[in-house]
């Protein structure tokens, strides 16, 4: 797969995705490893069995990390989706490019705020966001709202079920990782009605799209 998107490198086989910036980008994740708002050159989202079940997988990822020559910190993430079926877009606007990298199972989806709580599975919608500007800490968490909001929306769009019949919100165990360069003017919002988020949500609305009708 090429990445259009600035200093950043992409590998990707059956077993994983691998992003790499040559220069750290300040990202928000709820990734298994190194979730919260820190700096970071890479990005992994690591293939497991459906069946998978483990008391830590991070301790997974980690090793996982160091067998593909990864020896620092990074943002790690598992899924039940072959990697090679990644769906990718790359959005520009006014100066700003936004890079989508998206798989998505939904064998395990929930309605937030009626699904019972449930134990971990890996049946996921993982979304990595690269963004060329400079999010404020402020702007990376409203922007992980309207990715969010893009996500639901395309979800209930397909008709998308819970396993007894309500619209699915996501599944029970997404997560996100929106990372950016830091370059330009410092950016305080990333809403809808923002350029960034405006092309943050097309994005994973399309690959959503894409990845729900294969």
């Amino acid at each position: 797969m090429n990445c259009e998107f600035p200093s950043v490198t992409l590998s990707m086989d059956d077993e994983a995705l691998i992003v790499h910036s040559l220069e750290p980008m300040l990202a928000i994740t709820s990734s298994i490893t190194g979730g919260g708002i820190l700096p970071t050159r890479y990005i992994l989202n690591m293939h497991v069995n459906k069946n998978y079940n483990c008391n830590s997988p991070a301790e997974d990822l980690a090793s996982f990390a160091r067998r593909r020559g990864i020896n620092e910190p990074f943002h790690g993430f598992i899924t039940a989706v072959y990697l090679n079926k990644t769906r990718s877009i790359t959005l520009r606007e006014q100066g700003i490019t936004v890079t989508a990298l998206l798989t998505a199972g939904v064998s395990n989806a929930t309605s937030a705020g009626i699904s019972e709580p449930a134990s971990f599975t890996p049946g996921t919608i993982n979304i990595i966001l690269l963004v060329d500007a400079n999010l404020t800490p402020a702007a990376l968490v409203n922007a992980v709202i309207t990715a969010t909001e893009a996500k639901t929306a395309s979800l209930q769009e397909k008709n998308i079920r819970t396993p007894d019949g309500l619209l699915t919100t996501g599944t029970s165990t997404d997560a996100i990782c929106i990372a950016c360069t830091g370059r330009g003017e410092p950016t305080d919002y990333a809403g809808s009605a923002t350029v960034v988020g405006w092309l943050m949500a097309r994005a994973v609305r399309e690959c959503l799209h894409e990845a729900l009708a294969t």
